[in-house]
């Protein structure tokens, strides 16, 4: 048998591999199936070959690569194939070869106690780095290069200073996993690093699934992203390529991502963004909203980014672009979505262009924000129908208030406006296409209010202007231009951003839209294979 063959057998071990087999933890903590894996690890291998006149990443012994958010170990135990392959000519012998590649070469930090024995298990074949059964044979502590400890959050008041955990949900006795990740609780990321594998410990590649995000307590399925903080801790280390995979919804920003995501998008070392419009498609059985993507960053490479973007058995669409748009503060997910944009939005000034709307042409100054009526979601109603009362268009039907007890947007109450739900819709844990982008909305007469289930627009001053509205919401050209500005599910204000008000005064269609501003048949096209139909019944 080759070495190759005997290293691969040694390193893989069973059919089937066991690690294609786990079921996640949880959605905060999803494990990275080995096919995607490779995949990244064949992105970062192109860009050094790119780099460096073609040279095989995995010929180079001197290389030293960190998964600071260790889970299964997958990501390791791919880079050790690879190198144990990469390696044969350097190093004939494979035990040598196998114990240089483990001992001098692949790191990792475990996130838990038991993900941490998990990937000893996947990379060395044994709990133990220096156990009988190890393949590693220069180890003298049972961590190895895989190193886990108990990490405690710093409480200031109720939360945590690094990673805003609650101290009610986090707090923990020693038995449970805190969730305080070592990679992201410290001030000093290169300092730590020292403690961890010895002075002057540099990474030339870092790569790993971090951890999504940490219930924070709020209503619902609410909870705060953490995914962005060992993005920003691995870029402080200064590798020579880093590459991750993390939810998309950054794409947009919001829910503290607004400094994250202009950061990702003003920073020229993100040569490539591979992007997943349904996240099942990579983590099946995971309910993640608004997809995937993993990204890699070139530290001595600025430039312009390949993205890419994925959805089941479509084609592949690939452009060489920027991330930031002029005057556009989120990332245009779509390619096909760009040139859509600029003939929607483009202003043209004595020769320069911007893809900035002025705000009082933005439908968004119709919208309202969260809460229009300051009603909660769970609002039920007061007292009965009749002639004081106020109907509210609640979560799971009509409701009443009394009218003196309303004191928001009361400028609203009497005129004709448009309820539209704050939550768009789905088909269970997946993204789906085409879909309608945003939930049927519905006429709101004089004398109706909403609760915080929906956004009031408006206000019309007759019904007449309001049916104008609501077929124009209904395009299918308006719901894309939604989307360009939507991530996930919730649907505020600000996604309208980039719909322009119309005037309402007729029936709006889309073949109406599409040529007055000049849509090819090819943007048509994949409008429509974004954007299904929406009639008023359609639910």
């Amino acid at each position: 048998m080759p070495a190759s063959a005997k290293a691969s057998f040694t390193l893989r071990g069973r059919n089937p591999d066991v690690l294609t087999c786990i079921a996640n933890l949880s959605n905060d903590e999803v494990f990275t199936p080995p096919e995607f894996a490779n995949r990244m690890l064949d992105t970062l291998a192109e860009a050094w070959a790119a780099d460096h006149d073609g040279a095989n990443l995995w010929a180079d012994s001197s290389v030293r690569f960190l998964d600071p958010c260790t889970k299964s170990g997958v990501f390791l135990r791919e880079i050790t194939r690879r190198l144990t392959e990469g390696l044969a000519e350097e190093m004939p012998d494979l035990d040598e070869r196998v114990d240089h590649i483990l001992t001098k070469q692949v790191f990792g930090i475990g996130i838990t106690q038991l993900t941490s024995l998990l990937a000893r298990r996947s990379l060395y074949c044994s709990k133990s780095a220096d156990g009988e059964h190890s393949i590693a044979k220069s180890f003298d502590n049972k961590t190895g290069n895989i190193w886990f400890e108990r990490q405690e959050h710093t409480w200031v008041g109720n939360k945590c200073k690094y990673c805003g955990a609650s101290k009610t949900d986090f707090d923990r006795l020693d038995g449970l996993e805190s969730h305080a990740y070592t990679f992201i609780h410290t001030d000093d990321i290169k300092a730590r690093i020292s403690e961890l594998f010895g002075e002057n410990m540099q990474f030339d590649v870092i790569i790993g699934n971090p951890p999504y995000q940490l219930n924070d307590g709020g209503f619902g399925t609410s909870a705060a992203p953490i995914y962005h903080l060992f993005v920003e801790q691995a870029k402080a280390l200064e590798p020579k390529y880093l590459s991750m995979v993390i939810p998309a919804r950054w794409f947009a920003g919001g829910k503290g991502l607004d400094e994250f995501r202009e950061s990702m998008l003003s920073d020229n070392q993100i040569r490539v963004v591979e992007d997943y419009l349904s996240a099942a498609d990579v983590f099946p059985g995971v309910g993640l909203k608004g997809g995937i993507c993993y990204f890699l960053w070139e530290k001595d490479n600025p430039g312009l980014s390949r993205v890419s973007t994925h959805f089941k058995d479509w084609p592949t669409s690939t452009s060489i672009r920027a991330l930031k748009e002029q005057d556009v503060d989120v990332f245009i997910r779509f390619n096909e979505g760009i040139s859509v944009l600029k003939k929607v939005v483009l202003k043209e000034d004595s020769g320069s262009s911007s893809l900035s709307l002025p705000e009082a042409e933005r439908f968004s100054m119709l919208v309202s924000s969260r809460k229009p009526f300051s009603l909660e979601t769970t609002f039920k109603g007061k007292g009965r129908r009749s002639e004081g009362n106020l109907k509210v268009y609640r979560n799971g039907g009509i409701g009443y208030i009394p009218r003196d007890e309303v004191n928001t947007n009361t400028h609203l109450i009497d005129k004709w406006k448009i309820y539209v739900g704050r939550a768009a819709p789905g088909t269970g844990n997946r993204d789906t296409y085409p879909h309608k982008i945003i939930s049927t909305p519905f006429i709101g007469e004089p004398g109706s209010i909403c609760s915080e289930t929906y956004l009031c627009i408006g206000p019309f001053e007759t019904k007449e202007e309001a049916e104008s509205a609501l077929s124009y919401l209904y395009c299918r050209l308006t719901r894309f231009l939604i989307l360009l500005h939507k991530p996930s599910q919730d649907t505020t204000r600000k996604v309208y951003t980039f719909v322009p008000i119309q005037t309402w005064d007729k029936k709006w269609t889309d073949e109406e839209l599409y040529k007055a501003y000049g849509l090819s048949a090819e943007e048509i096209e994949f409008v429509e294979k974004i954007v299904r139909p929406m009639e008023g019944s359609d639910d």
